[in-house]
């Protein structure tokens, strides 16, 4: 097979034949799953790259076994981020990993292929305990924030919007840029906004009342460039100057420009996941149970809300200081 053709899915002996091919398959795999749109671009992504590689070693992905899936792997492992010139973290590699033994999970429904190829796989060891994403400070998040306030230009009052909701929510990015207007909302005396998180999970939060200020300053400018009235708005949430949804990629080119403008150390290594990150860890040094900080960040196993949390380890926190103030109030 020339390397530059897309790969064809090849009938194997008593299998019934994929019609459309790869794309129409991975298409109908994606549709088959609850999703977020963020994650199906991604899984999209995660499964083209593979089909790529298959192409270019001249394999049939339909007749890979777990040797290849190995190959692939350490081929990930030793690929440079342009962006940041490091090499994939084990959980991105795990992460795309998990999306091809998804994948073909489903051509094993199809009775495409007998087995997962990836089930037998060696996957990179992940640390659930530790996180590469860089943290903020209570300080630095509020060293951010009034960066956002200063900022000027004709994008200044949607940007302190998108930071806001950042900081005070603990938004992923990919759920902040999907946003609609249509999103917002009030609920038993709560300004509040609606979206879809990861796992295609409907949610919802409160918003702050800086927050609500920020998005509706946003909102009442933007009506007024438009020359419409508010409530005549329509569309994405956070758009850009000729009025599309906004992109990752400019929240975090966002996130750094703002650090940088605050003086943060590490604002070249930022990202919106590091405001998660102080969202996380802010909320449990305030004493927020670490039930309700797993229902707000939408994680389903707590152990996921506790490597978020940067402060955990802080020996102010170690329990057995409550225990021996207990025993000093029985002794009083």
């Amino acid at each position: 097979m020339p390397a530059h053709d897309t790969p064809v899915l090849f009938r194997p002996p008593d299998h019934p034949a994929l019609p459309g091919g790869p794309i129409a398959v991975t298409e109908a795999w994606l549709r088959n799953r609850r999703l977020s749109e963020h994650t199906r671009d991604a899984y999209r992504r995660d499964v083209a790259h593979w089909l790529a590689w298959c192409t270019n070693r001249h394999l049939d992905p339909l007749r890979v076994n777990f040797l290849h899936v190995n190959e692939y792997a350490r081929t990930l492992e030793a690929t440079l981020v342009a962006r940041t010139g490091r090499p994939l973290t084990p959980a991105t590699v795990a992460r795309r990993l998990s999306a091809l033994s998804s994948w073909y999970d489903f051509l094993v429904k199809l009775r495409a292929v007998d087995t997962n190829p990836v089930a037998d796989a060696d996957r990179p060891r992940v640390d659930r305990d530790h996180s590469a994403t860089v943290g903020l400070s209570p300080d630095e998040v509020d060293a951010l924030l009034a960066a956002a306030e200063a900022d000027t230009g004709p994008t200044a009052a949607r940007n302190r919007a998108a930071i806001a909701l950042l900081a005070d929510l603990g938004l992923r990015v990919g759920e902040l840029v999907a946003l609609d207007i249509t999103d917002l909302g009030a609920e038993r005396g709560h300004r509040s906004v609606r979206f879809t998180g990861k796992g295609g999970k409907a949610r919802r939060r409160a918003l702050t009342p800086s927050t609500a200020h920020a998005v509706d300053t946003y909102l009442v400018e933007r009506a007024a460039t438009q020359g419409v009235d508010v409530h005549r708005l329509a569309g994405p949430l956070l758009v850009t100057a000729s009025g599309a949804r906004l992109d990752r990629h400019s929240v975090f080119r966002l996130v750094r420009r703002l650090a940088r403008s605050a003086q943060i150390a590490a604002w070249a290594h930022l990202s919106p996941h590091s405001l998660r990150h102080a969202f996380a860890t802010t909320a449990r040094a305030e004493g927020v149970p670490l039930e309700d900080v797993q229902d707000a960040m939408g994680h389903a196993d707590p152990r996921t809300t506790r490597r978020y949390d940067r402060d955990r380890h802080n020996l102010d926190r170690d329990p057995a200081y409550a225990i021996w103030a207990a025993r000093a109030r029985r002794r009083s």
